[in-house]
């Protein structure tokens, strides 16, 4: 195809455009402050038109959800103060301090631990070669 075809095609095409989106806004300054269902409804998969609420019945759901978180914080606290009253009736556990160790028996525990790194080290060994 040649080029200054596309050009001009675009040109018109961008043309049109410009003349639906000055009637859109013409349209849509006619409906500012009306309050008029949009003309794009989306069916549900049964065909029944969407269910809408009254502000009354918004008013009531409200205040029943209002009413059931109520009740959920008020329980919730409820175990939590139960669980304080538990943990103040149970002693502190005592902290003891560690018994010294003597050098002679830090000294038998160092050779121990180097023994069975040896043997693990061996056994490392062993199974590479």
């Amino acid at each position: 195809m040649d080029v200054s075809i596309l050009q001009h095609a675009l040109i018109g095409y961008q043309a049109e455009r410009a003349k639906f989106d000055q009637k859109i806004a013409e349209i849509e300054a006619r409906l500012k402050g009306l309050r008029v269902p949009s003309v794009t409804t989306v069916s549900t998969p049964t065909g029944r038109p969407k269910r809408r609420f009254s502000p009354a019945a918004l008013q009531r759901i409200k205040e029943g959800q209002r009413k059931r978180w109520a009740e959920f914080r008020k329980q919730k606290a409820a175990k939590a103060t139960a669980k304080k009253a538990v943990a103040k009736k149970r002693p502190a556990k005592k902290v003891t301090a560690k018994k010294p160790v003597s050098p002679e028996v830090m000294q038998k525990r160092l050779a121990a631990l180097e023994k069975a790194r040896a043997v693990r080290a061996a056994k490392r060994v062993q199974g590479a070669g």
